[in-house]
């Protein structure tokens, strides 16, 4: 089955790529094409930005608690049929988001397009794994990362180009639009190519998964005033009971909903850590960024959008030549190239807070931007390949689970530590302005700490991974 599988990849293999990897660019761009959209959005529905960002936060969140049902997914229900029922839910919340009233209903289609994103993102890298030879895998997952990373630094930039045309709504019916075609092109170009083993699933683990939910939320309560702390800390309690017996329960089921025995392999581990990590400086450079250019610079949406570009164009480049490059000349020294520059870049902000300008930061964004190229999506080839093949698509699962959550915690760190910083210096008798300076002052060196961990993991890695 599986030879026949991948005879059908070759004849189709093409249009089969190119649609697969439209449907995950555009659903990516989704991701973080909201940060430009902040200030509108805040205007639109009179709300603060700690609210606002939950459109992104709370996306991100959801995301991370279906992925680790994207492995029982993939082998329960054919991918033509799987693929298109996630455009297929895509579209409603995309829908919803369109026709919302309020901000309530504007989160419910969010969730929606969460859960078709938190499915398909794990499902395409494990597609693209499964039907690549090894040897070819780097190149190969570097076009994806080409796809995903590339969308997240573009999202904001078609963000700011939508909204200098129209209004905030306007961004989704392009989502809408796209998505509405690769739905119908699905119909002649997907083919289901990964073997089925129809297995019951554990409802049981995907509950206990949700505690991720509940740990971030209380993380992001963090500073605020106002907060019902003993309710937060009773959350937070039931919130890790539930993710101990999730952790607990995947070790002892003969057929775990996530596989987690994956992580006895210390190359792969590392390849955890480092795509998470890499990340994380990708994912607040798109959200903090828009946030710096418009309330720091005084410039527009458009102009903030506009000024990712750089840093995107280098991402695309690099991307599917740092899969080459690792499988020339090994992943532990791409990876380590691709540190240094992150760490380099988050320096130069830490050290010429005061000093920045658009182009300075536009230069910088592209400096970290690039050095993701170097790891993200070798890291996720690097745990493939760490990896039998029967166990691909769990282990690119917990890499993609893992990744969103940090991500999550991220976006909701980098935030927090703004506003709190910020509001710190305020009250510390400090201009409005050198306050700003402060809290994203802040930022950079909390993230900056974080990079050089990211750095000396990749100083452990091995240099020729064997499958376990």
């Amino acid at each position: 089955m599986q030879t026949k599988s991948n005879t059908l990849v070759k004849q189709h293999r093409f249009w089969f790529i190119a649609v697969l990897l439209a449907g995950t660019f555009t659903m990516s761009i989704s991701q973080s094409s909201l940060s430009t959209a902040y200030p509108t959005l805040m205007r639109y529905f009179n709300l603060p930005a700690s609210t606002v960002q939950w459109l992104t936060t709370g996306f991100m969140l959801v995301m991370s608690v279906m992925m680790p049902v994207s492995p029982w997914l993939l082998k329960n229900i054919p991918f033509k049929q799987l693929f298109m029922g996630i455009l297929l839910l895509f579209d409603v919340g995309t829908l919803i988001i369109l026709l919302a009233p309020n901000f309530a209903i504007m989160m419910t289609g969010r969730v929606l397009e969460a859960i078709a994103v938190g499915v398909l993102f794990p499902s395409y890298q494990s597609v693209m794994l499964t039907i690549t030879p090894t040897k070819q895998r780097g190149s190969t997952m570097g076009v994806a990362g080409l796809v995903m990373g590339s969308a997240l630094a573009v999202g904001p930039i078609i963000s700011g180009i939508v909204l200098r045309y129209t209004t905030w709504q306007g961004l989704f019916l392009v989502f809408l639009t796209i998505i509405t075609l690769v739905f119908i092109a699905s119909f002649f170009t997907i083919k289901s190519v990964m073997r089925l083993a129809p297995s019951s699933i554990d409802f049981i683990s995907i509950i206990c998964s949700m505690g991720i939910i509940g740990v971030l939320y209380v993380v992001n309560q963090i500073g605020k005033t106002g907060v019902n702390w003993p309710l937060n800390w009773a959350l937070l309690v039931i919130s890790v009971i539930a993710l101990a017996i999730f952790v607990l329960r995947q070790f002892r089921l003969d057929q775990p909903l996530l596989e987690l025995r994956v992580l006895k392999t210390f190359n792969y581990d590392l390849a955890v850590l480092l795509t998470a990590i890499s990340y994380i400086a990708l994912i607040v450079v798109t959200i903090i960024f828009p946030l710096y250019y418009q309330n720091v610079l005084g410039v527009t949406p458009f102009i903030s959008g506009m000024a990712l570009v750089p840093g995107a164009v280098v991402l695309s480049i690099l991307n599917p030549l740092t899969g080459k490059l690792a499988d020339h000349f090994g992943f532990r020294k791409v990876m380590l190239s691709g540190m240094l520059l992150i760490c380099l870049g988050w320096l130069l902000l830490v050290l010429f807070t005061a000093q920045m300008n658009l182009w300075t930061l536009m230069v910088l964004a592209a400096l970290i931007e690039g050095g993701n190229a170097f790891v993200m999506m070798p890291a996720v080839t690097l745990g493939a390949n760490s990896l039998p093949d029967d166990l691909i698509a769990h282990g690119t699962a917990v890499i993609t689970t893992v990744r969103q959550i940090l991500g999550s915690t991220g976006v909701a760190l980098a935030t927090l530590i703004l506003a709190n910083a910020t509001a710190n210096a305020l009250h510390r008798g400090a201009a409005a302005a050198t306050a700003d300076l402060h809290g994203y002052r802040v930022v950079f060196i909390t993230f900056l700490v974080v990079e050089l961990v990211g750095l000396a993991l990749a100083f452990m890695l091995k240099g020729k991974p064997k499958k376990a």
